[in-house]
């Protein structure tokens, strides 16, 4: 049977100082010398203590705690394998700070007073949010909350761009889709159809402007342009779609690699053959990429990094470092390379 928990003045009794000392020590406090800080972490280890967080919180005025926001719906997030690295990367960054996630989901319109209530009731010392869409209310809702906030993928509501606190990382979205287009075109194709994401979200619309920069046109050829959702069903629809619009297409440029697998799907399914009849590029370069038959040429976007980077931006912003160390730098938006990976399928 465990005995009672250990208290701060159990701590102080065996390490053979103040409680003061104590409290300082375990809540991250300057001004003590390094020979009795390491009794004091000594003696919590030895004797198992373990902070009391509603005490702690308000010595140090912080609760340990970071929201994540994604606006998309539990289905979605569990499904698509980009969430799951940004998550990662955020996780792990998070945790070296001894800093805890907290996942909020978005399944629809009224969610978010819940999460309005929750980001201004002092819970958590910051937010991340990431897959916005244009009129997305959580960039308000941020602001109305005080909270430190970094943003996944470039703002796109209006003001966005002349905020200079506002913090965000995302990947040269419009450079990556351009390089992938001009792969394609390097291989001689010329009927090169386009499969977007949502457009009311910025990476989308960044990749399809990427696609026009690279044909060198300014508006695309509407029989070559099918809109998906960032989903391998949206791109299984949107492939079956492009074929029977324009039949004599030669290649798809993918928004994603979700999509893309859909569109290798319904050209299966078709009789096309990949890459001899129709080439494919995605874009992410998750796992399932390389695992696709063919393997799927696809631009690389380093999605777990880009999560450690969300984090390590708010950790900043709250004067923390990943070693719980203050930071006097100021931190600043982050724009990640992309790069493309040919394989197989063009």
């Amino acid at each position: 049977m465990h005995g009672p928990r250990p208290t701060l003045e159990a701590v102080a009794a065996h390490a053979g100082v103040s409680r003061a000392t104590v409290s300082r020590v375990v809540n991250g406090g300057a001004g003590v010398r390094k020979a009795l800080r390491d009794r004091v972490q000594a003696a919590v280890a030895e004797l198992g203590y373990v902070p009391n967080s509603a005490a702690r919180s308000l010595v140090t005025r912080r609760t340990g705690a970071v929201a994540v926001v994604i606006a998309e719906p539990e289905t979605r997030v569990f499904s698509d394998p980009f969430f799951a690295q940004q998550l990662r990367g955020i996780s792990r960054e998070l945790s070296a700070c001894d800093t805890q996630l907290l996942l909020l989901l978005l399944e629809g319109r009224t969610d978010y007073d819940r999460i309005g209530r929750y980001l201004a009731g002092g819970h958590v010392d910051g937010a991340l949010m990431f897959s916005l869409h244009r009129d997305d209310p959580l960039p308000s809702m941020a602001a109305v909350s005080g909270l430190p906030t970094v943003f996944g993928g470039r703002p796109g509501w209006p003001g966005a761009e002349t905020d200079p606190d506002l913090l965000y990382v995302d990947t040269d979205n419009r450079g990556g889709a351009r390089q992938a287009v001009e792969h394609l075109l390097e291989r001689g194709r010329r009927r090169i159809a386009v499969i977007t994401g949502p457009l009311d979200q910025t990476s989308a619309q960044d990749r399809l402007d990427g696609y026009l920069d690279a044909l060198g046109v300014t508006e695309a050829d509407p029989a070559l342009v099918a809109h998906g959702d960032f989903t391998a069903e949206g791109g299984e629809r949107a492939m079956a779609e492009l074929l029977d619009r324009s039949p004599d297409l030669d290649a798809v440029f993918a928004g994603s690699d979700l999509m893309a697998s859909g569109a290798l799907r319904t050209l299966r399914a078709r009789g096309r053959r990949v890459p001899e009849d129709i080439a494919v590029v995605g874009y992410d370069d998750l796992e399932p990429a390389a695992w696709a038959d063919p393997a799927l040429t696809t631009v690389r976007q380093d999605v777990q990094e880009m999560g450690r980077m969300m984090a390590g931006l708010l950790l900043r912003r709250l004067g923390l470092g990943a070693d719980g160390a203050p930071r006097e730098e100021p931190p600043a938006p982050v724009v990640t390379p992309a790069r493309l990976i040919v394989r197989d399928s063009s």
